[in-house]
């Protein structure tokens, strides 16, 4: 039986300025349908992994910066893009603080405080968004020999962040995602990888997510980046990501309780659905990323027709965080949301 009730999911950012607004915002719009609520990915961390590359990677005694945005510090695309090597010398890097835990902690008091005081639903549990290790790296060091060395160390890191979460958060209260894209572009063959990448893939997933005890959900979603609001390639269907959904239900170690797949605005038809009959992922809650602001519920409703046609049960996602949009398209975009969620359970 599915512990994720919700007939939406917040994949992670929101366009507000802290936790405590997108708590209060989302749970007045949208907390009835969700099964938990993210922080927004507020502040830095609006950028997704950016936020690694402009708080732990620029200024680390041990990596050189080799290339910064020509902005403040978000880039602009792949070619503006922050790129660092290791300095020469360097035998093995460390790296103490990942800030994700320390954020999560933070929110947490946050959520947990308005829970209390029914701002937030009682059934709804704190979600945390994490990168995969390999995201949090692949993208900043273009030397492979850099990645090989990095990757171990990275990952450690991740690890430790992980474990302060899971420690320090109640099981009960908590839903962990982790977020999938530098992965998917490599199996895609967007980019090169010094690895198999379906056997690194399967070994992170392997090695950290056995780590998070049984009652604290736990999440996937797969994505095809957005930087500039743009994939890197665009899918030719769904099949990718239905087997890393099956791959990720199998190697996790522990039960998967939703897996999230994107859906581009354009695609509405059959081909890009039917692998969705080829879904493996037991009682977890699939979350079909069908939600996009620009065409809006007509849009999003025939994305639905079409996604019902090959599977049942599931809820709805917009295709990725919604972080980077003007902050006044939040309202109608959670509006959306709802209507679509209306018309799937057969209430609008």
């Amino acid at each position: 039986m599915t512990r994720t009730t919700g007939d939406v999911l917040l994949v992670g950012s929101v366009p507000l300025d802290t936790a405590e607004e997108v708590f209060r915002t989302c749970a007045q719009a949208v907390g009835s349908r969700v099964s938990s609520l993210p922080d927004g990915e507020v502040g830095d961390r609006r950028a997704w992994v950016i936020y690694q590359a402009y708080r732990v990677f620029h200024g680390h005694p041990q990596l050189e910066t080799l290339q910064r945005p020509q902005g403040v510090w978000i880039p602009t695309g792949l070619e503006d893009m922050w790129q660092f090597t290791v300095k020469e010398g360097i035998d093995a890097v460390r790296f103490e603080d990942l800030q994700y835990a320390s954020a999560a902690l933070a929110s947490y008091q946050t959520f947990r405080t308005l829970r209390d005081r029914g701002e937030i639903p009682a059934p709804v549990r704190f979600q945390v968004s994490l990168p995969l290790p390999w995201d949090g790296v692949s993208w900043f060091f273009p030397a492979p020999a850099d990645l090989v060395r990095l990757a171990p160390a990275y990952e450690a890191a991740m690890t430790r962040e992980l474990d302060q979460i899971v420690a320090q958060i109640p099981a009960q209260d908590l839903a962990l995602q982790w977020d999938v894209c530098r992965e998917v572009l490599e199996l895609e063959g967007v980019f090169s990888s010094p690895q198999d990448p379906w056997a690194h893939y399967r070994g992170q997933i392997r090695r950290l997510s056995s780590r998070i005890p049984d009652e604290t959900l736990l999440g996937y979603h797969f994505c095809y980046a957005d930087l500039g609001h743009r994939h890197m390639k665009e899918p030719q269907d769904l099949s990718l990501c239905v087997r890393m959904a099956n791959a990720a239900k199998a190697e996790s170690g522990r039960r998967v309780d939703w897996v999230h797949l994107p859906v581009p605005r354009a695609r509405h038809d059959d081909v890009y659905f039917a692998p969705l009959t080829d879904l493996d992922i037991g009682d977890a809650k699939l979350y079909v990323g069908l939600i996009h602001h620009t065409d809006g519920v007509e849009g999003s409703l025939n994305r639905l027709a079409t996604a019902r046609q090959y599977a049942s049960g599931f809820g709805v996602a917009t295709e990725c965080g919604f972080g980077r949009r003007p902050r006044a398209t939040l309202p109608g975009l959670l509006r959306i949301h709802c209507e679509v969620a209306a018309a799937l359970s057969g209430t609008l």
